[in-house]
Protein backbone atom coordinates (compact mmCIF):
# COMPACT_ATOMS: atom_id res chain seq x y z
CA UNK A 1 0.00 0.00 0.00
CA UNK A 2 1.27 2.99 -1.53
CA UNK A 3 1.54 6.65 0.88
CA UNK A 4 1.13 10.05 -0.57
CA UNK A 5 4.37 12.47 -0.08
CA UNK A 6 3.49 15.85 1.51
CA UNK A 7 6.00 17.78 2.98
CA UNK A 8 8.92 15.10 2.75
CA UNK A 9 6.57 12.45 5.07
CA UNK A 10 4.18 9.86 3.75
CA UNK A 11 0.60 10.70 4.01
CA UNK A 12 -2.75 8.94 4.03
CA UNK A 13 -5.99 10.42 3.06
CA UNK A 14 -8.27 11.85 5.91
CA UNK A 15 -10.69 9.62 4.56
CA UNK A 16 -9.19 6.38 4.35
CA UNK A 17 -10.22 5.51 0.64
CA UNK A 18 -7.95 4.30 -1.61
CA UNK A 19 -7.76 3.85 -5.57
CA UNK A 20 -6.72 0.29 -6.72
CA UNK A 21 -4.11 0.39 -9.35
CA UNK A 22 -4.31 -2.69 -12.32
CA UNK A 23 -1.92 -3.88 -14.65
CA UNK A 24 -4.25 -2.81 -17.88
CA UNK A 25 -2.55 -6.48 -19.71
CA UNK A 26 -3.78 -8.98 -17.40
CA UNK A 27 -6.19 -6.49 -15.04
CA UNK A 28 -4.62 -7.69 -12.10
CA UNK A 29 -4.46 -5.42 -8.84
CA UNK A 30 -1.00 -3.53 -8.51
CA UNK A 31 -1.33 -1.80 -5.83
CA UNK A 32 -3.51 1.03 -4.23
CA UNK A 33 -3.13 4.48 -3.47
CA UNK A 34 -4.84 7.00 -1.51
CA UNK A 35 -7.88 9.38 -2.42
CA UNK A 36 -7.02 13.16 -1.51
CA UNK A 37 -9.41 15.16 -1.12
CA UNK A 38 -9.57 18.69 -0.57
CA UNK A 39 -7.87 18.60 2.95
CA UNK A 40 -4.83 16.87 1.47
CA UNK A 41 -4.31 18.86 -1.67
CA UNK A 42 -4.41 22.18 1.26
CA UNK A 43 -1.83 20.43 3.28
CA UNK A 44 0.39 20.11 0.05
CA UNK A 45 -0.06 23.26 -0.95
CA UNK A 46 0.87 24.54 2.44
CA UNK A 47 3.94 22.63 2.34
CA UNK A 48 5.21 23.73 -0.76
CA UNK A 49 4.41 27.48 0.05
CA UNK A 50 6.78 27.07 3.06
CA UNK A 51 9.12 25.85 0.64
CA UNK A 52 9.09 28.48 -1.59
CA UNK A 53 10.97 31.40 0.04
CA UNK A 54 13.95 29.25 0.40
CA UNK A 55 14.10 27.04 -2.44
CA UNK A 56 14.24 30.46 -4.98
CA UNK A 57 16.52 31.33 -3.27
CA UNK A 58 18.77 28.55 -3.72
CA UNK A 59 21.78 29.68 -5.73
CA UNK A 60 21.62 28.28 -9.30
CA UNK A 61 24.54 26.09 -9.11
CA UNK A 62 23.23 24.25 -6.42
CA UNK A 63 19.98 23.88 -7.40
CA UNK A 64 21.57 22.59 -10.57
CA UNK A 65 23.48 20.07 -8.52
CA UNK A 66 20.44 18.86 -6.83
CA UNK A 67 18.36 18.12 -10.13
CA UNK A 68 21.00 16.28 -11.53
CA UNK A 69 21.36 13.94 -8.86
CA UNK A 70 17.85 13.54 -10.05
CA UNK A 71 18.97 12.03 -13.22
CA UNK A 72 21.55 10.27 -11.18
CA UNK A 73 19.54 8.16 -9.11
CA UNK A 74 16.68 7.59 -11.81
CA UNK A 75 19.26 5.82 -13.72
CA UNK A 76 20.35 4.06 -10.10
CA UNK A 77 16.37 2.78 -10.04
CA UNK A 78 15.95 2.31 -13.97
CA UNK A 79 15.21 -1.18 -13.69
CA UNK A 80 12.61 -0.90 -10.80
CA UNK A 81 11.09 1.93 -13.04
CA UNK A 82 10.88 0.90 -16.60
CA UNK A 83 9.42 -2.31 -14.57
CA UNK A 84 6.46 -0.56 -12.98
CA UNK A 85 6.23 1.60 -15.29
CA UNK A 86 5.10 -1.37 -17.76
CA UNK A 87 3.12 -3.14 -15.17
CA UNK A 88 0.69 0.37 -14.55
CA UNK A 89 0.70 2.03 -18.31
CA UNK A 90 1.20 -1.31 -20.38
CA UNK A 91 3.96 -0.04 -23.10
CA UNK A 92 6.27 -3.06 -24.16
CA UNK A 93 9.32 -2.69 -21.76
CA UNK A 94 11.63 -1.12 -24.51
CA UNK A 95 9.38 1.64 -24.34
CA UNK A 96 9.61 1.99 -21.17
CA UNK A 97 13.41 2.11 -21.33
CA UNK A 98 13.43 5.27 -23.41
CA UNK A 99 10.95 6.99 -21.81
CA UNK A 100 13.31 6.53 -17.60
CA UNK A 101 16.61 7.66 -19.99
CA UNK A 102 14.23 10.71 -21.45
CA UNK A 103 13.21 11.53 -18.46
CA UNK A 104 16.82 11.64 -16.46
CA UNK A 105 18.50 13.63 -19.34
CA UNK A 106 15.70 16.05 -18.94
CA UNK A 107 16.80 16.97 -15.23
CA UNK A 108 20.67 17.28 -16.59
CA UNK A 109 18.92 19.58 -19.69
CA UNK A 110 17.41 22.09 -17.12
CA UNK A 111 20.26 21.57 -14.32
CA UNK A 112 22.02 23.61 -17.20
CA UNK A 113 19.65 25.71 -18.33
CA UNK A 114 18.70 26.94 -15.23
CA UNK A 115 22.00 28.26 -14.15
CA UNK A 116 22.39 30.02 -17.62
CA UNK A 117 20.55 33.32 -17.29
CA UNK A 118 17.95 34.90 -14.91
CA UNK A 119 17.41 37.63 -17.19
CA UNK A 120 19.13 40.31 -19.97
CA UNK A 121 20.37 43.83 -19.61
CA UNK A 122 18.74 46.43 -22.05
CA UNK A 123 19.75 49.79 -23.59
CA UNK A 124 19.12 52.43 -21.49
CA UNK A 125 16.58 55.41 -22.41
CA UNK A 126 19.19 57.78 -20.91
CA UNK A 127 22.84 57.53 -19.87
CA UNK A 128 22.08 57.96 -16.10
CA UNK A 129 19.75 55.16 -16.00
CA UNK A 130 20.20 51.31 -16.49
CA UNK A 131 17.39 48.83 -17.43
CA UNK A 132 17.71 45.18 -17.04
CA UNK A 133 15.09 42.29 -16.90
CA UNK A 134 14.25 39.09 -14.40
CA UNK A 135 13.29 36.11 -15.04
CA UNK A 136 11.60 35.25 -11.69
CA UNK A 137 9.36 31.79 -10.60
CA UNK A 138 5.73 31.86 -9.75
CA UNK A 139 5.33 30.29 -6.71
CA UNK A 140 3.64 26.73 -6.47
CA UNK A 141 3.16 24.93 -9.65
CA UNK A 142 0.80 22.72 -10.29
CA UNK A 143 1.92 19.79 -12.46
CA UNK A 144 -0.96 17.20 -13.07
CA UNK A 145 0.42 14.39 -15.43
CA UNK A 146 -1.83 12.14 -17.56
CA UNK A 147 -1.18 8.16 -17.66
CA UNK A 148 0.97 7.48 -20.61
CA UNK A 149 3.99 8.59 -19.92
CA UNK A 150 3.44 9.29 -16.25
CA UNK A 151 7.32 9.81 -16.00
CA UNK A 152 8.43 11.49 -19.02
CA UNK A 153 5.77 14.31 -19.11
CA UNK A 154 6.09 15.14 -15.35
CA UNK A 155 9.59 15.49 -16.15
CA UNK A 156 8.90 18.16 -18.73
CA UNK A 157 7.16 19.78 -16.33
CA UNK A 158 9.18 19.20 -12.60
CA UNK A 159 12.48 19.84 -14.08
CA UNK A 160 12.05 23.30 -15.62
CA UNK A 161 9.77 24.34 -12.78
CA UNK A 162 12.47 23.58 -10.12
CA UNK A 163 15.13 24.99 -12.39
CA UNK A 164 13.08 28.26 -12.43
CA UNK A 165 12.72 28.18 -8.88
CA UNK A 166 9.51 26.86 -8.31
CA UNK A 167 7.76 24.68 -5.88
CA UNK A 168 5.56 22.08 -6.88
CA UNK A 169 2.20 19.78 -6.08
CA UNK A 170 2.14 16.54 -8.44
CA UNK A 171 -1.12 15.30 -9.12
CA UNK A 172 -0.15 12.03 -11.30
CA UNK A 173 -3.11 9.92 -12.98
CA UNK A 174 -5.02 7.96 -10.69
CA UNK A 175 -4.17 5.02 -13.47
CA UNK A 176 -0.60 5.46 -13.34
CA UNK A 177 0.38 6.61 -9.87
CA UNK A 178 2.65 4.02 -8.69
CA UNK A 179 5.20 4.85 -10.89
CA UNK A 180 5.42 8.75 -9.87
CA UNK A 181 5.47 7.77 -6.26
CA UNK A 182 8.11 5.28 -6.70
CA UNK A 183 9.99 8.52 -8.46
CA UNK A 184 9.34 10.82 -6.00
CA UNK A 185 10.64 8.28 -2.79
CA UNK A 186 13.29 6.87 -4.39
CA UNK A 187 14.98 10.32 -6.52
CA UNK A 188 13.53 13.51 -4.83
CA UNK A 189 14.41 12.46 -1.39
CA UNK A 190 17.14 14.93 -1.44
CA UNK A 191 15.24 18.02 -1.82
CA UNK A 192 14.01 20.18 0.68
CA UNK A 193 11.13 18.98 2.19
CA UNK A 194 8.13 20.32 0.90
CA UNK A 195 9.57 21.52 -2.61
CA UNK A 196 7.97 18.47 -4.63
CA UNK A 197 4.96 17.02 -3.06
CA UNK A 198 2.90 14.20 -4.48
CA UNK A 199 -1.00 13.96 -3.76
CA UNK A 200 -3.35 10.56 -5.38
CA UNK A 201 -6.51 11.06 -6.23
CA UNK A 202 -9.34 11.32 -8.73
CA UNK A 203 -9.53 14.75 -10.75
CA UNK A 204 -12.87 15.39 -9.28
CA UNK A 205 -11.52 14.78 -5.45
CA UNK A 206 -8.47 16.04 -6.07
CA UNK A 207 -7.21 17.90 -9.32
CA UNK A 208 -10.00 20.52 -8.38
CA UNK A 209 -9.36 21.54 -5.32
CA UNK A 210 -5.36 21.97 -6.50
CA UNK A 211 -6.57 24.01 -9.72
CA UNK A 212 -8.63 25.89 -7.65
CA UNK A 213 -6.35 26.79 -4.38
CA UNK A 214 -5.54 30.60 -4.29
CA UNK A 215 -1.47 30.14 -3.45
CA UNK A 216 -1.54 27.65 -6.52
CA UNK A 217 0.51 30.17 -9.03
CA UNK A 218 0.57 28.49 -12.13
CA UNK A 219 -0.80 24.81 -13.93
CA UNK A 220 0.42 22.64 -15.63
CA UNK A 221 -1.46 19.95 -17.64
CA UNK A 222 -1.04 17.30 -20.23
CA UNK A 223 -4.36 15.99 -20.98
CA UNK A 224 -7.55 15.98 -23.46
CA UNK A 225 -9.09 19.06 -24.43
CA UNK A 226 -12.63 18.50 -22.45
CA UNK A 227 -10.21 18.57 -19.00
CA UNK A 228 -7.92 21.42 -20.01
CA UNK A 229 -10.98 23.40 -20.59
CA UNK A 230 -12.36 22.76 -17.79
CA UNK A 231 -8.95 23.88 -15.42
CA UNK A 232 -8.94 27.10 -17.60
CA UNK A 233 -12.64 27.64 -16.20
CA UNK A 234 -11.53 27.18 -12.93
CA UNK A 235 -8.45 29.25 -13.07
CA UNK A 236 -10.01 32.26 -14.83
CA UNK A 237 -11.09 34.02 -11.94
CA UNK A 238 -7.68 34.06 -10.48
CA UNK A 239 -6.03 34.94 -13.65
CA UNK A 240 -3.80 32.21 -12.92
CA UNK A 241 -0.75 31.20 -15.17
CA UNK A 242 -1.94 28.39 -17.59
CA UNK A 243 0.57 25.67 -18.95
CA UNK A 244 -1.74 23.20 -21.42
CA UNK A 245 -1.08 20.53 -23.54
CA UNK A 246 -4.07 18.93 -24.85
CA UNK A 247 -3.79 16.67 -27.45
CA UNK A 248 -4.17 16.45 -31.49
CA UNK A 249 -4.77 14.34 -34.53
CA UNK A 250 -1.69 14.66 -36.41
CA UNK A 251 -1.60 13.96 -39.35
CA UNK A 252 1.01 12.18 -42.19
CA UNK A 253 1.57 13.06 -45.31
CA UNK A 254 2.97 10.44 -47.73
CA UNK A 255 4.50 12.17 -50.53
CA UNK A 256 4.68 10.57 -54.05
CA UNK A 257 8.79 10.09 -53.81
CA UNK A 258 8.64 8.10 -50.75
CA UNK A 259 9.26 4.35 -50.34
CA UNK A 260 6.56 2.40 -49.18
CA UNK A 261 8.08 -0.37 -47.07
CA UNK A 262 10.03 2.68 -45.20
CA UNK A 263 6.67 4.72 -45.39
CA UNK A 264 4.85 1.66 -43.93
CA UNK A 265 7.63 0.98 -40.82
CA UNK A 266 7.53 5.25 -40.60
CA UNK A 267 3.78 5.08 -40.16
CA UNK A 268 3.05 2.23 -38.34
CA UNK A 269 5.80 3.09 -35.16
CA UNK A 270 4.34 7.15 -35.39
CA UNK A 271 0.73 5.40 -35.05
CA UNK A 272 0.93 2.59 -32.98
CA UNK A 273 3.50 3.74 -30.18
CA UNK A 274 2.23 3.04 -27.00
CA UNK A 275 -1.10 1.50 -28.91
CA UNK A 276 -1.81 4.71 -30.33
CA UNK A 277 -2.22 6.14 -26.91
CA UNK A 278 0.51 9.16 -27.86
CA UNK A 279 -1.06 12.89 -28.05
CA UNK A 280 1.67 12.83 -30.99
CA UNK A 281 0.03 9.52 -32.77
CA UNK A 282 -0.71 9.78 -36.81
CA UNK A 283 -4.21 9.38 -36.89
CA UNK A 284 -4.82 11.12 -40.21
CA UNK A 285 -3.03 9.96 -43.41
CA UNK A 286 -2.58 11.27 -46.65
CA UNK A 287 -1.32 9.30 -49.68
CA UNK A 288 -1.08 10.02 -52.88
CA UNK A 289 -3.73 8.68 -55.50
CA UNK A 290 -1.12 7.51 -58.27
CA UNK A 291 0.41 4.95 -55.39
CA UNK A 292 -1.97 4.71 -52.90
CA UNK A 293 -2.30 1.21 -53.53
CA UNK A 294 1.17 0.49 -53.28
CA UNK A 295 1.25 2.35 -49.77
CA UNK A 296 -1.33 0.80 -48.88
CA UNK A 297 -0.44 -2.81 -49.24
CA UNK A 298 3.08 -2.04 -47.79
CA UNK A 299 1.40 -0.99 -44.60
CA UNK A 300 -1.06 -3.84 -44.22
CA UNK A 301 1.79 -6.13 -44.49
CA UNK A 302 4.00 -4.50 -41.61
CA UNK A 303 0.92 -4.52 -39.06
CA UNK A 304 0.42 -7.68 -39.88
CA UNK A 305 3.71 -8.65 -38.19
CA UNK A 306 3.18 -7.21 -35.28
CA UNK A 307 2.81 -8.53 -31.95
CA UNK A 308 0.55 -8.16 -29.23
CA UNK A 309 1.38 -9.33 -25.67
CA UNK A 310 1.80 -8.12 -22.18
CA UNK A 311 4.88 -5.27 -22.44
CA UNK A 312 7.02 -7.43 -20.33
CA UNK A 313 7.11 -10.35 -22.47
CA UNK A 314 9.63 -10.77 -25.34
CA UNK A 315 9.08 -9.66 -28.66
CA UNK A 316 6.04 -8.23 -27.74
CA UNK A 317 5.03 -5.10 -30.18
CA UNK A 318 2.08 -3.28 -28.92
CA UNK A 319 0.61 -4.00 -25.52
CA UNK A 320 -2.94 -2.74 -24.42
CA UNK A 321 -4.87 0.46 -24.24
CA UNK A 322 -5.06 1.47 -20.68
CA UNK A 323 -8.71 0.56 -19.99
CA UNK A 324 -11.73 -1.08 -21.29
CA UNK A 325 -13.62 2.50 -22.12
CA UNK A 326 -10.75 3.87 -23.99
CA UNK A 327 -10.51 1.11 -26.52
CA UNK A 328 -14.51 1.28 -26.47
CA UNK A 329 -14.21 5.12 -28.04
CA UNK A 330 -11.90 3.54 -30.92
CA UNK A 331 -14.39 0.80 -31.92
CA UNK A 332 -16.97 3.09 -32.02
CA UNK A 333 -15.16 5.21 -34.52
CA UNK A 334 -13.76 2.39 -36.29
CA UNK A 335 -17.75 1.06 -36.50
CA UNK A 336 -18.87 4.88 -37.32
CA UNK A 337 -16.73 4.77 -40.28
CA UNK A 338 -17.13 1.54 -41.79
CA UNK A 339 -21.12 2.41 -41.30
CA UNK A 340 -20.58 5.56 -43.51
CA UNK A 341 -18.42 3.81 -46.55
CA UNK A 342 -15.22 3.21 -44.97
CA UNK A 343 -13.51 -0.27 -45.22
CA UNK A 344 -11.35 -2.45 -42.67
CA UNK A 345 -8.16 -4.27 -44.62
CA UNK A 346 -6.84 -5.62 -41.36
CA UNK A 347 -7.66 -5.72 -37.73
CA UNK A 348 -9.99 -3.38 -35.90
CA UNK A 349 -11.02 -6.20 -33.64
CA UNK A 350 -10.24 -7.50 -30.12
CA UNK A 351 -7.71 -10.67 -30.53
CA UNK A 352 -9.41 -13.88 -30.09
CA UNK A 353 -6.74 -15.13 -27.48
CA UNK A 354 -6.06 -15.63 -23.59
CA UNK A 355 -5.38 -11.62 -23.44
CA UNK A 356 -7.29 -10.03 -20.85
CA UNK A 357 -6.74 -6.68 -20.89
CA UNK A 358 -7.93 -4.24 -22.76
CA UNK A 359 -6.11 -5.37 -26.20
CA UNK A 360 -7.23 -4.29 -30.24
CA UNK A 361 -5.91 -5.18 -32.87
CA UNK A 362 -4.14 -2.14 -35.14
CA UNK A 363 -6.89 -1.07 -36.90
CA UNK A 364 -6.36 0.29 -41.11
CA UNK A 365 -8.98 1.44 -42.59
CA UNK A 366 -9.29 3.19 -46.71
CA UNK A 367 -11.96 4.98 -47.97
CA UNK A 368 -12.30 7.68 -44.94
CA UNK A 369 -12.99 11.69 -45.16
CA UNK A 370 -13.30 14.32 -43.16
CA UNK A 371 -17.07 13.67 -42.85
CA UNK A 372 -15.79 10.76 -40.61
CA UNK A 373 -15.57 10.97 -36.62
CA UNK A 374 -11.98 9.05 -37.43
CA UNK A 375 -10.90 11.88 -39.00
CA UNK A 376 -12.29 15.22 -36.53
CA UNK A 377 -11.69 13.69 -33.47
CA UNK A 378 -8.67 12.57 -31.23
CA UNK A 379 -8.78 8.67 -31.30
CA UNK A 380 -6.24 7.89 -28.75
CA UNK A 381 -5.52 3.91 -29.67
CA UNK A 382 -4.30 1.95 -32.28
CA UNK A 383 -6.21 2.92 -35.81
CA UNK A 384 -4.59 3.98 -39.13
CA UNK A 385 -7.33 5.65 -41.25
CA UNK A 386 -5.60 6.22 -44.95
CA UNK A 387 -6.85 8.83 -46.95
CA UNK A 388 -6.06 9.85 -51.18
CA UNK A 389 -5.09 13.34 -51.96
CA UNK A 390 -5.01 14.38 -56.11
CA UNK A 391 -1.89 17.00 -55.66
CA UNK A 392 0.70 18.46 -53.04
CA UNK A 393 -1.13 21.86 -52.38
CA UNK A 394 -4.70 19.25 -51.37
CA UNK A 395 -2.60 17.44 -49.11
CA UNK A 396 -1.27 20.53 -47.26
CA UNK A 397 -4.54 22.33 -47.22
CA UNK A 398 -6.18 18.66 -45.88
CA UNK A 399 -3.31 18.12 -42.99
CA UNK A 400 -4.32 21.97 -42.38
CA UNK A 401 -8.66 21.18 -42.17
CA UNK A 402 -8.31 20.52 -38.26
CA UNK A 403 -8.83 22.55 -34.74
CA UNK A 404 -6.03 20.68 -33.74
CA UNK A 405 -2.32 21.72 -34.45
CA UNK A 406 -0.12 19.67 -31.87
CA UNK A 407 2.26 18.01 -34.60
CA UNK A 408 2.70 16.87 -38.61
CA UNK A 409 4.72 14.38 -40.43
CA UNK A 410 5.82 14.25 -43.62
CA UNK A 411 7.70 11.26 -45.88
CA UNK A 412 9.60 12.65 -48.36
CA UNK A 413 12.91 13.37 -50.43
CA UNK A 414 11.64 16.57 -52.52
CA UNK A 415 13.05 19.98 -51.17
CA UNK A 416 10.54 21.60 -52.75
CA UNK A 417 7.54 19.52 -51.14
CA UNK A 418 9.68 19.55 -47.97
CA UNK A 419 9.94 23.47 -47.69
CA UNK A 420 5.85 23.83 -48.89
CA UNK A 421 4.87 21.66 -45.76
CA UNK A 422 7.23 23.13 -43.46
CA UNK A 423 5.74 26.57 -44.29
CA UNK A 424 2.16 26.16 -44.98
CA UNK A 425 1.07 23.26 -42.20
CA UNK A 426 -0.01 24.79 -38.73
CA UNK A 427 1.49 22.83 -36.07
CA UNK A 428 3.55 22.94 -33.21
CA UNK A 429 6.08 20.12 -34.63
CA UNK A 430 7.07 19.14 -38.41
CA UNK A 431 8.75 16.13 -38.67
CA UNK A 432 10.49 15.44 -41.81
CA UNK A 433 10.91 11.35 -42.17
CA UNK A 434 11.58 10.86 -38.59
CA UNK A 435 7.99 11.15 -36.64
CA UNK A 436 7.71 11.52 -32.94
CA UNK A 437 11.36 12.29 -32.43
CA UNK A 438 11.32 15.03 -29.59
CA UNK A 439 14.58 17.17 -29.04
CA UNK A 440 15.59 18.09 -25.61
CA UNK A 441 16.76 21.52 -26.86
CA UNK A 442 13.45 22.29 -29.33
CA UNK A 443 9.90 23.24 -28.12
CA UNK A 444 7.48 20.77 -27.71
CA UNK A 445 3.82 22.49 -28.14
CA UNK A 446 0.74 23.25 -30.24
CA UNK A 447 -1.33 25.22 -31.82
CA UNK A 448 -5.26 26.52 -31.96
CA UNK A 449 -7.34 23.76 -29.52
CA UNK A 450 -3.64 21.51 -28.96
CA UNK A 451 -2.84 24.66 -26.66
CA UNK A 452 -0.12 27.67 -26.84
CA UNK A 453 2.31 26.51 -24.23
CA UNK A 454 5.75 24.70 -24.93
CA UNK A 455 7.58 21.92 -23.44
CA UNK A 456 11.48 21.47 -23.81
CA UNK A 457 14.09 23.69 -24.62
CA UNK A 458 14.66 27.18 -23.19
CA UNK A 459 11.22 27.65 -23.99
CA UNK A 460 9.88 24.97 -21.33
CA UNK A 461 12.05 26.98 -19.25
CA UNK A 462 10.75 30.13 -19.63
CA UNK A 463 6.86 28.77 -19.22
CA UNK A 464 7.71 29.03 -15.52
CA UNK A 465 9.45 32.14 -15.38
CA UNK A 466 7.46 35.75 -14.80
CA UNK A 467 9.77 38.29 -16.18
CA UNK A 468 10.14 42.04 -14.18
CA UNK A 469 11.40 44.82 -15.59
CA UNK A 470 13.86 46.77 -13.54
CA UNK A 471 14.05 51.09 -14.10
CA UNK A 472 16.74 52.50 -12.49
CA UNK A 473 17.68 55.87 -12.81
CA UNK A 474 20.60 56.85 -11.29
CA UNK A 475 19.97 60.49 -10.59
CA UNK A 476 17.59 61.71 -8.08
CA UNK A 477 17.42 64.87 -10.09
CA UNK A 478 13.56 66.03 -10.95
CA UNK A 479 12.63 65.32 -14.28
CA UNK A 480 12.10 68.36 -16.61
CA UNK A 481 9.00 66.18 -18.38
CA UNK A 482 7.10 66.27 -14.40
CA UNK A 483 4.90 69.03 -13.05
CA UNK A 484 3.92 71.29 -13.48
CA UNK A 485 4.43 71.60 -17.73
CA UNK A 486 5.65 74.78 -19.19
Amino acid sequence: MQSMLIDGEAWEASSGARIEVLDPANLEILDSVPAAGAGEVNRAVEAAERAFSGWSRVVANERASMLHEIGVRMREHQAALIDLLTREEGKPRVENEEEVEWSANTFDYYAELGRHEVGQVLPPGASSQFNFTLKEPYGVVACITPWNYPIMLLAWKLAPALAAGNTCVVKPSELTPLSSLYFAEHCLSHLPPGVVNVVTGTGLDAGEPLVAHPSVAAIAFTGSLETGQRIASLAAPQMKKLHLELGGKDPMVIAEDAEPEKAARALAYSSLLNCGQVCTSTERVYLPRARASEFTEALVEHVRSLRLGHGLDAGTDIGPMIEGRFRDKVEAQVAEATAQGAKLLIGGRRPESSLAGAFYEPAVLTGVDHSMRIMREETFGPAIPLMEYEDFDQAVALANDSPFGLGASLLSSDPDRIKRFFEGVQAGTIWINDPLTDNYAGPFGGMRLSGGSRELGQEGLDEFRTTKHVHWDFSTEPKDFWYPYD
